[in-house]
């Protein structure tokens, strides 16, 4: 089956316009649709009503903000692959970007589009929830702030409820911080096979703050909770970054699937686990340099 079946369409005119539509049963939100018109294609999704926010240029946006890089939700891959701004302070961004579908899907699908799918194999899931990002909803009675660590119930599955809508993504910005993230894939644009996004704070060689981030490979809520908790307050050597990364494919899930048996995704995990966390601590030296 090729064809969607039956859908009104509405387009959102502003943030209060789309959020009155979206308090109406059995809608879904149209933003890049890169995700979703497949899905309706193969009836994978059949829903009542698709609202259009495309025309919310208010929700476009990369900005910093006092102590906070601001992501508006309707931001384009291809927006966030282009900011200095962003790329500077968290070049984990840039790293994730490049390796996003192809051109044409950066150019149109959405930084909040990738997070309310929720698909396992999402890239910017793990790399947000490694930068420790906090998602803000919007509803008729206001916003509302969850960590981007608890806003993933489960596969294709967030915290959003009737009536809202994610309206931006907030990154606190730290000194002595580095990151990076590394992704196998079958082809280029592909689904990651595996993928790990990491984000070191540095003090004098020791690691204050770890994110690890993971994809693909059924970490809850993205994240490598274990090996960050080994991380801390040890020294950021090669050794370390080794014994994480093994804690961190011990304590995945993935499952066997066309790309690849379990025991091969665990590998995966360990690998570009010490590649990210070297390439990480790397950048932070780099950055504590410049600042010395």
């Amino acid at each position: 089956m090729q064809v969607p079946s039956q859908v009104e369409y509405e387009r959102a005119t502003s943030v209060p316009h789309a959020l009155t539509l979206l308090g109406r049963p059995d809608h879904r939100v149209l933003a890049g649709g890169h995700s979703l018109i497949p899905m309706m294609k193969l009836r994978l999704a059949q829903p009542g009503v698709l609202v259009d926010i495309n025309g919310l240029a208010e929700l476009a946006y990369i900005k910093l903000d006092g102590g906070q890089l601001r992501i508006g939700a309707l931001a384009r891959h291809a927006d966030l692959l282009d900011s200095a701004v962003a790329g500077d302070r968290f070049p984990i961004f840039h790293d994730a970007e490049r390796v996003v579908a192809d051109p044409i899907v950066r150019l149109w699908g959405t930084i909040g589009g990738s997070l309310c799918q929720a698909d396992p194999s999402e890239d910017l899931s793990a790399v947000f929830a490694a930068v420790r990002a906090t998602a803000v909803i919007r509803g008729q009675d206001g916003d509302r702030e969850v960590p981007v660590r608890e806003f993933h119930r489960g596969p294709y599955e967030t915290v959003i409820g009737p009536g809202e809508l994610l309206a931006e993504i907030r990154v606190p910005v730290t000194t002595g911080t580095g990151s990076a993230y590394e992704k196998v894939a079958r082809r280029v644009g592909d689904w990651s096979v595996a993928a790990a996004a990491a984000v070191l704070q540095l003090d004098h060689g020791t690691v204050k703050q770890a994110g690890i981030g993971l994809t693909a490979v059924g970490a809850e809520h993205f994240v490598a909770a274990e090996a960050e908790d080994f991380l801390r307050g040890r020294p950021a050597t090669e050794e370390n970054f080794a014994q994480a990364a093994t804690i961190a494919a011990e304590h995945c899930h993935p499952v066997a699937d066309q790309r690849g048996p379990e025991d091969y995704k665990r590998h995966l995990v360990a690998e570009l686990t010490t590649r990210a966390l070297r390439r990480a601590a790397g950048r932070a030296s780099h950055a504590a340099g410049k600042t010395a």
